[in-house]
C-alpha cells in the first residue's frame, strides 16, 4: 500500500475506508532485519565481490548435467537470451536455466508466496498472508493440475524443472543472488529447495488472483450496504456506459474458423460467432476521450488494409503492480530444426519460474491479452454450527483439512482450513471479517440488505472462484507458442481457463481476430455483484459457458479490434457476464485515434507508439467544463483555475495544469465521498469519472451537501476542492505555478517486493531504484495509475509494451518496465526504465540471422 504525502495527510485527517485484501497480497517485511544486522553487514566488508558473484555466466561453456545435446544462448547488450536447441525437453531445460541465472530469487520468494510459505524465510511477520494464501490452496491445486497435464506438457515443465536444479546444483547461497546474503543474517539455516513442475504452475495462481477483477468491489459494496440504500450503490457502482464507450464484440457473424481439434473431425461448427465494433462513438465536445487504470490492460490489433505495409500490426501494453524487477522477461525459445517433435519458433515475454512464453509471437502467428475483467469469483454468506453448515434446510459437513507453516526462527504453527461446497471460507481475513460481522446479501429481484430467513449458526463468508479448481492455462500457453492459423489459436484459447484474458490475433497471411477464452461461470438466482446466501442452493453456479458460445471476431470490416478491459457484448448477451466491467475510457480514446489517424494516413509503427504514449486525461475534460464558470477570491486558486482553462487535458509530466487537475480531482473525490462519516472507498477511478460526471450534471443531488466539510450545494463544493488543490500544491511545490511538474508529483519508485519494503534505508538502497518522473495517470491510455486519496505516486504501469509488425518480424519493437536481470547492479537490472519511462521501443530481433547481428554475448550449454 503506497503511503500518503505528508502534505496530504495533515490537510486531510479523516476516517479513510479500509485497503482490502484484493488489492493486492500484503508482504509486510517491515523489522525483519535490525539496525545490528545492518552494522553487521558494512562490517563484515560486504561489498563488491558479494555483489557481483551472483551475475550470470553469459559468455564460454557450462557443462549442465542433463542435457541431449549443446544449447546455444545467444544475448544481446540488454541480457535478452535466444535459446536455441535440438529438442523440446533442452529447450525448456536451457530456459529454466537461464531464468534461474537471472532471477531465481524473484522465483524462490514466488513459490513461497504461491505456497503460502512466506514465514519461512521472514518469520512470523508473514503468517496472516501464508495462512489466507494456504486458504486458497494454490500450489495443492497446482499439483492437481500437474498430475492431470497430458504427457507432453508434463514433460516441458519437468525439463524446466531439471534446468532450474541444473544451475541450484552448482549455485547456493549468496552465489544465487544477493538476496541470500541479507536472509542469510536474518535466516542463516534457510537453504533452497530443488524446483518442481508445481512451482511453475502456481504462478499462473497467483496472476489470475491479481486479475481475478470484481470481489473487491463486490467486497466494497458489501461493507457499504449496512449505511447506504440499494439505489446508492447503484449511483456509486453504476453500469457500463454503452451509450458513450464502445464494446469489443456487438454484432453477430458467421466468419469465424472453428478452434481446431475443437469440434468431431464430422460435426459442423456450432458457435455463436461475433464480429468487432465497426464504428465508434464520435468526439462529443469535451466530454469524450478516453482512459483506463490501475491492473487491466490496452491491446489493439489493426489489418493491413489500415497500414502502409499491407500487414497487420499488434499492440499489447498489460499494466500491472510496478515490480522491481520487472513480472516479465523477455526470451526467444527456436528449436534448430522445426518439427512435428519440437515445434517451437517463438519469441515474447516469459515469466521467470514458467516455461514458455506467455504474450509474444511465433513464426506464423501473434497474440496479445488484457484483463477480461468478467466476474468470476462471488462471496457467499454461510451458516455454520460446530463441523456443519447449512444447505437448503439441512446440515451438512464442512471439508475440514489441517496446514502446518514452518517459522523461522519459531516453532511450527497450524491453522484448520474449513471449506464449503462453494469455496474455502475466508471470513478471518481483512474485510472479509467485516461483512462476516455485518452481512448484506443481494437477493434475485436485485434489493441489497441484510439475509432474510437465515438459519441460525455462526456467520461466515466463502469464495468460490474459478481458479480455485484445477485447469488448463499451463497447456495453453504451448498451444499458443506452436499455433499456426486462427484455428489453432482458438484451440488454445479453449484451454486458456484462468486468468481469464481477451485475447486478440493477428497472422502472416493478414488475418485479424478476437477470442474470449477463460472459464465463466452461469450464475444461478444471483449475479454476483452483492454476496449471496450459501444456505440456497439456487444461487449456486450452474456450470460455465461452453466456449463455443463465447465471443469471437473474425477479419471484422472496420479493419481493427481494441481491447481495453471494456464490455465485450452489449446487455442483450445471452449469458451474465459481470457489472463490474472496466467503464471504457481507454477504450474509446484508443478505438478514437485508431480512426481518426487512419483517415489521414495509413497506419505505422510510430502511430502504434503514439497511440500507447497517449496522455488524454477524460476527467480532466470534465473538470475544465465544470470549472469554465468557477470564480474564487483566493487570487492563488483563481491562477491555478486559469491554468486549467487554458490546458489540453493531458497528463505530460512537464504540465503545471496537468499537475493541478490531479490534484483538484483527488481533493473533489475525497470532499464527495471520504469525508463522511461513512466513508466510500475510491478505488476504480474510471467508475468514480462517470459517477462524478453523471453527479456534475446534477447540481441538485444530495452528494454535493456534506456537512462534515460546512458544504451545501455544488457549487461551495467545487470552491472549496480548487481552493484546497492550490493550497495543497503550494506545499508541495511552491506557489510559482509555472514550476508545477506532474511527473515528480507523480514520479514512480521501482521498489523490490522484498528487501525493498524492509523499512531499513541502506538495505532498501541496495535493492530500489528512482524516483523517476512520469507521464499519464489513472484511466489514461499509458495508464500511470496512482490511488485517489493516498498520495500521486505511480503504483500501477504497463508492464510491457510491444509493437508487432506482421509484414516482417524484425521490425517488431518490445520495452519492459526494469530489465532482464533480478541481480542487484547488474548492468541490466534496470536498463530498459529509460525507454520506458518515455515510451520508446527497441528492435525486437527474431530471425537467426537477425539475433546473430544483434547478439553481443554468446553461452553453450553442454551436456
Amino acid at each position: 500500500m503506497t503511503k500518503p504525502d505528508p502534505a496530504s495527510t495533515a490537510a486531510h485527517a479523516v476516517p479513510k475506508p479500509q485497503r482490502h485484501v484484493g488489492r493486492g497480497i500484503g508482504l509486510t517485511l517491515f523489522g525483519i532485519v535490525s539496525g545490528i544486522v545492518v552494522i553487521a553487514l558494512i562490517a563484515a566488508g560486504f561489498g563488491l565481490w558479494v555483489v557481483q558473484r551472483s551475475f550470470p555466466q553469459t559468455d564460454g561453456t557450462i557443462q549442465a548435467k542433463g542435457l541431449h545435446s549443446n544449447v546455444t544462448v545467444m544475448r544481446n547488450d540488454r541480457g535478452i537470451p535466444n535459446i536455441t536447441a535440438g529438442d523440446t525437453h533442452d529447450l525448456f531445460f536451457a530456459q529454466g536455466y537461464v531464468h534461474a541465472q537471472d532471477r531465481f530469487w524473484e522465483m524462490d520468494f514466488r513459490r513461497h508466496v504461491t505456497s503460502g510459505r512466506l514465514s519461512e524465510l521472514f518469520g512470523t511477520s508473514q503468517l496472516p498472508t501464508d495462512e489466507f494464501l494456504r486458504t486458497l490452496g494454490w500450489h495443492r491445486i497446482a499439483q492437481q493440475e500437474v498430475d492431470k497435464m497430458d504427457a507432453a506438457t508434463r514433460a516441458y515443465y519437468q525439463a524446466y524443472a531439471d534446468g532450474v536444479n541444473a544451475y541450484l546444483s552448482t549455485h547456493q547461497g549468496s552465489a544465487v543472488s544477493l538476496e541470500y546474503a541479507v536472509l542469510g543474517l536474518q535466516n542463516p539455516d534457510y537453504t533452497i529447495q530443488k524446483w518442481t513442475p508445481a512451482d511453475s504452475v502456481a504462478w499462473l495462481k497467483a496472476m489470475a488472483w491479481d486479475l481475478r477483477d470484481n470481489v473487491e468491489a463486490e467486497t466494497e459494496r458489501a461493507t457499504l450496504a449496512p449505511n447506504y440504500s440499494t439505489a446508492q450503490l447503484h449511483e456509486l457502482y453504476p453500469d457500463y456506459p454503452y451509450d458513450k464507450n464502445p464494446v469489443i464484440v456487438p454484432t453477430i457473424s458467421t466468419t469465424a474458423p472453428a478452434p481446431a481439434a475443437a469440434q468431431p473431425a464430422t460435426a459442423p461448427a456450432s458457435t455463436i460467432q461475433w464480429k468487432s465494433v465497426d464504428t465508434v462513438v464520435e468526439a462529443a465536445g469535451a466530454l469524450l476521450g478516453g482512459v483506463g487504470e490501475g491492473i487491466g490492460s490496452n491491446s489493439w490489433v489493426v489489418s493491413g488494409a489500415l497500414t502502409a505495409s499491407g500487414k497487420p500490426m499488434l499492440s499489447n501494453d498489460p499494466h500491472l503492480g510496478a515490480a522491481m524487477p520487472s513480472v516479465w522477461y523477455q526470451v526467444g525459445l527456436r528449436c534448430a530444426k522445426v518439427t512435428a517433435d519440437c515445434p517451437f519458433d517463438v519469441a515474447g515475454f516469459s515469466f521467470s519460474g514458467l516455461p514458455g512464453v506467455v504474450i509474444g509471437h511465433n513464426a506464423k502467428i501473434a497474440w496479445g491479452f488484457t484483463n477480461l475483467t468478467t466476474d468470476v469469483t462471488d462471496l457467499y454468506i454461510e451458516k455454520v454450527q460446530g463441523d456443519t453448515y447449512w444447505r437448503d434446510g439441512q446440515l451438512v459437513p464442512l471439508e475440514k483439512r489441517t496446514e502446518t507453516f514452518k517459522v523461522a526462527g519459531g516453532p511450527d504453527v497450524k491453522l484448520t482450513v474449513r471449506s464449503t461446497v462453494h469455496g474455502p471460507i475466508i471470513s478471518s481475513s481483512g474485510d472479509f471479517a467485516t461483512v462476516a460481522k455485518t452481512p448484506a446479501v443481494g437477493s434475485s429481484t436485485g434489493e441489497v440488505g441484510p439475509p432474510q430467513g437465515a438459519p441460525e449458526g455462526e456467520t461466515a463468508v466463502s469464495l468460490q472462484w474459478t481458479a480455485l479448481q484445477p485447469g488448463t492455462t499451463a497447456e495453453a500457453i504451448f498451444a499458443l507458442n506452436t499455433a499456426q492459423d486462427f484455428a489453432g489459436f482458438r484451440h488454445a484459447a479453449s484451454l486458456f481457463d484462468v486468468p481469464a484474458q481477451n485475447l486478440i490475433y493477428a497472422d502472416t497471411k493478414g488475418n485479424i481476430g478476437y477470442q474470449t477464452p477463460g472459464r465463466l461461470p452461469i450464475r444461478g438466482a444471483g449475479d454476483g455483484w452483492m454476496p449471496q446466501p450459501g444456505w440456497d442452493s439456487a444461487y449456486d453456479w450452474k456450470g460455465y459457458i461452453p466456449f463455443d458460445q463465447l465471443p469471437v471476431s473474425y477479419n471484422p470490416t472496420s479493419g481493427f479490434i481494441v481491447t481495453a478491459n471494456n464490455a465485450i457484448v452489449p446487455p442483450n448477451y445471452p449469458y451474465f457476464l459481470t457489472k463490474d466491467w472496466d467503464y471504457g475510457w481507454r477504450a474509446a480514446q484508443i478505438t478514437d485515434m485508431i480512426e481518426r489517424l487512419s483517415s489521414d494516413h495509413k497506419l505505422t509503427a510510430d502511430d502504434m507508439r503514439t497511440i500507447q504514449a497517449d496522455t488524454s486525461f477524460w476527467m480532466g475534460k470534465r473538470l475544465i467544463q465544470a470549472y469554465a464558470d468557477v470564480k474564487v477570491d483566493d487570487k492563488g486558486t483563481a491562477s491555478a483555475l486559469a491554468l486549467l482553462q487554458n490546458w489540453d487535458a493531458r497528463n505530460e509530466a512537464d504540465s503545471p495544469a496537468a499537475t493541478y487537475a490531479n490534484v483538484l480531482w483527488d481533493e473533489l473525490a475525497k470532499d464527495l465521498f471520504t469525508e463522511r462519516e461513512h466513508p466510500v472507498s475510491l478505488d476504480g477511478q474510471g467508475r468514480l469519472f462517470l459517477v462524478v460526471d453523471k453527479l456534475l450534471s446534477t447540481p441538485d443531488s444530495p452528494w454535493w451537501k456534506n456537512d462534515r466539510i460546512g458544504v451545501t450545494d455544488q457549487r461551495a463544493m467545487l470552491e472549496k476542492a480548487a481552493t484546497d488543490a492550490y493550497h495543497r500544491l503550494v506545499k508541495l511545490q511552491g506557489d510559482n505555478t509555472s514550476k508545477w511538474n506532474w511527473g515528480t508529483l507523480h514520479a514512480l519508485t521501482l521498489t523490490n517486493a522484498t528487501f525493498g519494503k524492509s523499512g531499513i534505508a541502506p538495505i532498501e538502497w541496495l535493492f530500489n531504484r528512482g524516483p523517476f518522473p512520469v507521464s499519464g495517470g489513472a484511466s489514461v491510455v499509458d495508464a500511470t495509475g496512482w490511488v485517489l486519496g493516498e498520495g500521486f505516486q505511480t503504483v500501477t504501469v504497463p508492464s510491457m509494451r510491444m509493437i508487432v509488425d506482421l509484414s516482417g518480424w524484425d521490425k517488431s519493437q518490445w520495452n519492459h518496465l526494469t530489465g532482464e536481470s533480478g541481480h542487484a547492479f547488474h548492468a541490466n537490472y534496470f536498463d530498459q526504465t529509460e525507454d520506458w519511462q518515455n515510451v520508446q521501443l527497441r528492435s525486437w530481433a527474431f530471425s537467426p540471422q537477425a539475433v546473430a547481428a544483434d547478439s553481443t554475448h554468446s553461452l553453450i550449454l553442454t551436456p
